[in-house]
């Protein structure tokens, strides 16, 4: 993450903080995932940066209501994903560089 997206992430994070510690501990707990909606939003935007980070932060309040099922819902991590696999090379008997073709 550059260090411009750093800065505009830390009022972000520092605010869910400050909910984490003062707001949350005077509220039942109610969180239907695992991890807590505010957890999500801090891992969301450390690891996304302030504009995906956030946007993925209120998609999953969108999806914390009575309804829900809830369940285990980790940030989606950044890169390749299981959709885009690192591409193999292997070497055939062929390849000058293989061991069998010396």
């Amino acid at each position: 993450m550059s260090r411009l997206s750093r800065l505009a992430t830390a009022p972000l994070v520092g605010l869910i903080v400050l909910y984490q510690r003062f707001i949350s501990p005077l509220r039942p707990a109610t969180c239907r995932y695992y991890p807590s909606c505010s957890a999500y939003a801090v891992t969301a935007l450390r690891t996304h940066g302030p504009v995906r980070g956030t946007w993925l932060a209120l998609r999953r309040l969108g999806r914390c209501h009575p309804w829900s099922a809830g369940g285990v819902d980790h940030v989606p991590g950044t890169g390749r994903t299981y959709r885009d696999p690192i591409p193999e090379t292997r070497s055939t008997p062929d390849d000058p560089v293989h061991p069998a073709a010396a």
